[in-house]
């Protein structure tokens, strides 16, 4: 069975920024591509992936940002937010938790690179960690 997830706006921007094709980011992203996980979404997340994506410190072109918003539109599933009270240092980032949250009875992951951010749960983990799980599972 294939991991579905929640990805941090930082992972992809990390990726979508990395020079290198190892990076943990890069190989996240790539998982999503070669179909061996699946990403969680909702509206929220989608718009502040766009909204990340097109600062004007990324210079990300259009055409990327698209593909990509496009890639997690037809491909994630998507879900409502489970309300946990959880309180977060950031509380926009309280939206990735909990549509990770609402799906957990699947075994949902978050993988993001601030892990500062989130409370420390087994459930959340940094790129390279959700590598290491993949690699175990296959």
């Amino acid at each position: 069975m294939k991991s579905l997830v929640v990805i941090d706006t930082n992972v992809i921007v990390s990726a979508l920024l990395s020079k290198h094709s190892d990076a943990s980011t890069v190989q996240v992203i790539n998982t999503l591509l070669d179909n061996k996980i699946t990403p969680i979404v909702n509206d929220e997340i989608l718009a502040e992936y766009s909204n990340v994506l097109h600062r004007n410190k990324f210079h990300f072109p259009e055409s990327t940002i698209q593909a990509t918003l496009h890639f997690f539109q037809k491909y994630g599933i998507y879900a409502d937010r489970l309300t946990t009270n959880e309180l977060l240092p950031d509380p926009k980032d309280l939206v990735f938790y909990e549509v990770c949250m609402a799906k957990r009875e699947e075994d949902s992951m978050l993988v993001t690179g601030n892990m500062k951010h989130f409370p420390a749960k087994p459930f959340i983990v940094t790129p390279n960690e959700l590598l290491e799980i993949i690699s175990k599972n296959m």
